[in-house]
């Protein structure tokens, strides 16, 4: 059997970054990989997808942005490029073709992981696969009739992929409105059944909304500076896409180029598809929570002298049908999300919906971590500007473990590894105006006060 002191799970960028950073605690690891550097991004992802960051929050530890476009959204082919670069420039010990099987704990708390290629024992185990791996289908995909093609956004590359005249896209965050334009502007008549999301601009007061989102401290809130995490996990990501022309996506765009909206998938009925009557209200909220962040980003923008900008205007919401005929599609889309998909772990570490239960990345087994999760220690975990500051902070918490110097204490949520409580908490659509951090992670932006998320 081979030994080492850390087995990372996953050579995405969760895993690289956790692996820069052993490595500069010189804690031998190995980096285990089912099949090759990237390969979400690989074999994963459209063939037309943009990062939703601007490049210049294309940053991994000792990796910065080093190109000609700092406001451009790399392709999904240029991000396999950088990680490919980035494996090479930190000599990460990764093992492709090692997908991990089974990890179990041995008596004396050590690990054995149990791969295809042979087993690993360790002394600490992290989890960096990341979230978007397993499409999360819901139920109702099994009524469908055999003659629909169903597909989820990993396993579409291009409009092809979705035959037929008429495609019913079901999901209305970044995923499913970027397909459901790509299909329209190749000829498709596309439907869209439209969930909770969450609607921004992609440019604001000459500046991407990113841009301000980090001015104001939005992306670096803390996991225990948000009333309700577990909300604040699950919220649906942006309503945006990164393209040449940094241009908004939203319903009102897609509507112009004719897709129908119509409101949530809620079942099947004598072969009809059933709609909610929601749609309206969904829109009117997401207008809500987008213009109270924009409230806040006019405040810190006058304080620059920012000259001021025009907002998006209210989404336009036509009368939605609410029963249609199930042999108008050819093709159903499911841009629902993504589930949690652990089976080689205890599922005594798993919570009811299978997703890891942690504190800010520290798992309930002690010298176990996680890495890659949606707002797993701030708002930006799952970004790439985000990963590498989560991994620097749970490195030192490993390399702790491993010298016998820092107690074990799992909690659920509230106290971070390396910062102490704030004094107050604010709710989770709200920045704390200040807090406690520690000094040797990366500089977070001091927020204005009361600035709101969506």
């Amino acid at each position: 059997m081979n030994t080492t002191a850390a087995v990372v799970i996953g050579a995405g960028p969760a895993g690289l970054a956790m692996s820069r950073c052993l490595t500069e605690h010189n804690i031998e690891h190995v980096v285990l990989e089912r099949s090759a550097v990237g390969n979400s991004w690989r074999s994963e992802r459209w063939d037309s997808l943009r990062l939703l960051t601007p490049n210049w929050m294309t940053r991994l530890p000792g990796y910065g942005y080093h190109g000609p476009d700092p406001d451009g959204y790399m392709t999904a082919a240029e991000v396999v490029e950088l990680l490919d670069e980035y494996a090479t420039q930190t000599a990460a010990a990764v093992l492709t073709g090692s997908p991990v099987e089974r990890v179990t704990t041995a008596h004396d708390g050590s690990f054995v992981a149990a791969t295809g290629n042979g087993s690993w024992r360790c002394r600490a185990v992290v989890v960096a696969t990341g979230a978007c791996s397993t499409p999360m289908v819901p139920s109702i995909a099994s009524e469908l009739p055999g003659h629909l093609r169903q597909l989820s956004p990993i396993h579409y590359r291009r409009p092809d992929d979705a035959p037929g005249p008429h495609v019913l896209v079901v999901g209305a965050s970044a995923s499913g409105l970027q397909l459901a334009e790509e299909l329209t502007i190749t000829g498709r008549q596309v439907t869209l059944a439209v969930g909770a999301h969450t609607r921004l601009p992609r440019t604001y007061r000459g500046a991407d909304i990113h841009h301000w989102m980090n001015a104001a401290g939005v992306l670096d809130t803390r996991y225990d500076e948000v009333g309700d995490i577990d909300k604040a996990r699950r919220m649906p990501s942006l309503q945006l896409i990164g393209s040449p022309e940094r241009r908004t996506l939203d319903l009102n765009a897609l509507t112009s180029r004719g897709v129908e909206l119509v409101g949530r998938l809620v079942g099947t009925s004598d072969g009809r598809l059933q709609f909610s009557g929601s749609l309206s209200n969904l829109c009117a909220d997401a207008d809500l929570k987008m213009n109270r962040l924009l409230d806040q980003i006019d405040e810190l923008a006058n304080t620059l002298a920012i000259p001021s900008d025009q907002r998006p205007g209210p989404t336009i919401v036509p009368e939605p049908r609410t029963v249609i005929p199930l042999s108008r599609y050819s093709t159903v889309i499911w841009a629902t999300g993504f589930r949690p998909n652990f089976p080689y772990l205890d599922p005594r570490l798993l919570d009811r919906r299978g997703a890891i239960v942690h504190d800010g990345g520290v798992m309930t087994q002690p010298g176990m971590y996680v890495l890659g999760q949606p707002f797993l220690r701030r708002r930006k975990s799952s970004f790439l500007d985000g990963v590498g500051t989560d991994a620097a902070e749970l490195g030192r918490r490993l390399a702790r473990h491993l010298s016998g110097t820092h107690a074990h204490h799992p909690r659920r949520r509230h106290v971070t590894d390396d910062h102490p409580p704030a004094e107050a908490r604010t709710s989770w659509t709200s920045m704390a105006s200040a807090s406690h951090h520690d000094s040797t992670a990366e500089p977070r932006h001091q927020a204005s006060p009361g600035v709101r998320v969506p």
